[in-house]
């Protein structure tokens, strides 16, 4: 069973990998898009990750809206005082991540579409929307999702 859990980690953490088209002679892509090119962004977004006094863990803003083919500055924030993750994906892709961080809370990741930020600090994610339609942004940090750390980023036709 313990060699069937280490293969799902690690089939489940080499698929963003593969599926960016990072493998040699690969051009695949994401559902969601691609690494993008900063000097050919056209709009940088800028997030805030946090806790609120009430107990809610929050992304401002948590939804967004952007057309096919643009490139995306995400300058993302933690103004919280817990660790907090910015993925972007598939929503199916999100849920699985989801589960998988459930199982292993100190995964560590080197994926362009994330990012995880201690408190106080700043990153970004440049990310190229190359198919339309509704993906999700997410905090996968156990229960950070659940406490309300998601949003929807939809993907119009241009």
């Amino acid at each position: 069973m313990k060699t069937v859990l280490i293969g799902l980690l690690l089939a489940t953490l080499a698929t963003p990998v593969l599926a960016s088209g990072s493998h040699e002679g690969g051009h695949g892509e994401m559902t969601v898009g691609e690494p993008g090119d900063k000097s050919k962004a056209t709009q940088t977004v800028r997030v805030t990750m946090k806790e609120t006094d009430d107990g809610k863990m929050i992304f401002t803003p948590n939804n967004f809206k952007v057309r096919k083919g643009q490139t995306i500055v995400f300058a993302i924030k933690n103004a919280g005082e817990l660790d907090h993750e910015f993925v972007l994906d598939q929503e199916d892709k999100v849920m699985e991540h989801k589960a998988v961080m459930e199982k292993f809370p100190e995964m560590e990741h080197d994926d362009p579409n994330a990012i995880r930020l201690a408190p106080g600090k700043t990153g970004e994610i440049v990310w190229k929307f190359t198919n339309d339609g509704v993906f999700k942004v997410a905090c996968l940090v156990p229960g950070h999702y659940d406490a309300g750390m998601h949003g929807d980023v939809t993907v119009a036709k241009k």
